[in-house]
């Protein structure tokens, strides 16, 4: 994955060195990203897609307040990502009821044997009793292989190199680890190609007899978008519920294998990042998607994502309440100036009011001072103290006595919305 991952973070080196971030530089910084996810192999259509939701949640969502447009672009460049390998889900294969049978499925040379005996050591180190099935009759050495992976492992094993029925040697070995005591029995079956109608075939005819509780498909990552018409066809046979994506370790293209993966509506349960068995991980779209980010402050911005939408709930009530924060001032300045100079609005409104420049500077100056303030500061004005205001007029390129001005002036706001509010409460006319 260290191209993909390289890719990536030009792109994200791209966002954080833009100066404007304007149309020009989001058209260069999303061609980047295009030419990550073509190499590591994403297909085109799902690109130009993924691309097109990019530019257009950047150029029509509102932005939120206290945020930089860099830090909306990575997030909006995140969520897409994430959306891409699967979601935000997280939660763990709840194994149940036991005896829990999974049954692995996967082309030849996918590496499913090895994974059998990586998943066999994931769920023993969880504390379960595991046993391994020997089921694929077809590939010499495979009971040979799974046999010392399960002896390594410390794991019970059944199989009968001299059995050539599939299926009854897979009802043996369960029955046979059932009575040992096996809380989780994996069933290793022979690798197939999608093109291989009689294997095809066999696999239906093992999960109708079976009846695993899940089957995982195993893939190899770098089959790429290959695995996308694996994955379709062994859907027409089985109904697996889950993906194990092998040989992730050094694969160009690993990506394609998980967005392939990803569009056929199969969550991603295990990656395979190396030989040794213990080289499994359990796959989460977020924690990979901040690591192929490379930023250790992501947590940070999704933090404040994340308390941005607690804010606006407590904003509401504050609002409702008849209270106004900085934040409510900067939106309303900010809208205000998207009509246009003050001066225009006013002529527009009919007001004979003569606007000067300094004070169409002065809202500029202010709109720029509350863009460098926290949301805690513009949700907590009062938090606002000496050191807080040399901070923020450093951040704004003003002087303390400019931050000051603003403070003062939002304090005079507030005590016209209070007047305002006690006024509908006793049913009087505004300030009366």
């Amino acid at each position: 994955m260290e191209s993909f991952k390289e890719g990536i973070l030009q792109v994200v080196s791209k966002i954080k060195s833009s100066v404007l971030l304007d149309t020009k530089e989001l058209d260069s910084i999303i061609r980047e990203l295009q030419r990550a996810l073509l190499k590591a192999d994403v297909e085109v259509k799902l690109v130009l897609e993924i691309s097109e939701r990019i530019k257009k949640r950047f150029l029509e969502e509102e932005h939120p307040p206290g945020f930089s447009k860099k830090d909306v672009l990575i997030k909006i460049l995140y969520d897409e990502l994430v959306n891409l390998l699967g979601g935000e889900t997280t939660e763990e294969l709840a194994i149940k009821p036991i005896p829990y049978k999974i049954m692995l499925v996967g082309i030849e040379g996918s590496g499913k044997t090895t994974t059998a005996g990586k998943i066999a050591n994931y769920f023993k180190k969880k504390g379960y009793r595991v046993g391994l099935v020997a089921a694929d009759t077809y590939r010499p050495g495979a009971y040979d292989q799974l046999k010392m992976l399960a002896e390594s492992v410390g794991v019970m094993f059944y199989g009968d190199p001299q059995e050539r029925d599939a299926v009854s040697l897979a009802k043996k070995g369960i029955e046979t680890l059932e009575k040992a005591g096996a809380q989780i029995i994996i069933i290793d079956t022979a690798g197939r190609h999608k093109d291989e109608n009689s294997l095809m075939e066999e696999v239906k005819v093992l999960y109708r007899e079976l009846k695993p509780n899940s089957v995982f498909l195993v893939v190899d990552a770098t089959q790429g978008s290959a695995v996308a018409r694996q994955a379709r066809a062994f859907r027409e046979a089985v109904p697996y519920g889950y993906v194990v994506v092998s040989k992730m370790d050094g694969s160009a293209k690993g990506g394609g294998a998980l967005s392939a993966v990803a569009a056929s509506n199969a969550r991603v349960l295990f990656i395979g990042v190396g030989e040794k068995i213990d080289d499994l991980e359990p796959f989460v779209p977020r924690k990979f998607v901040a690591r192929l980010l490379g930023m250790p402050d992501l947590d940070a911005i999704l933090q404040r994502f994340a308390e941005f939408s607690k804010y606006e709930k407590e904003r509401a009530k504050a609002i409702a309440a008849g209270k106004i924060t900085l934040l409510d001032l900067k939106e309303q300045l900010e809208s205000i100036k998207k009509l246009g100079p003050l001066s225009k609005i006013a002529e527009m409104m009919g007001l004979q009011v003569k606007v000067t420049g300094e004070e169409e500077m002065s809202v500029d100056r202010w709109i720029n001072i509350m863009n460098s303030m926290t949301m805690e500061e513009l949700l907590n004005p009062d938090i606002i103290d000496s050191s807080r205001i040399r901070r923020i007029a450093r951040g704004s390129g003003v002087t303390p006595r400019d931050v000051r001005q603003l403070l003062d002036a939002y304090k005079n706001m507030k005590k016209m919305v209070k007047q305002l509010s006690r006024s509908r409460r006793v049913g009087l006319p505004p300030f009366s």
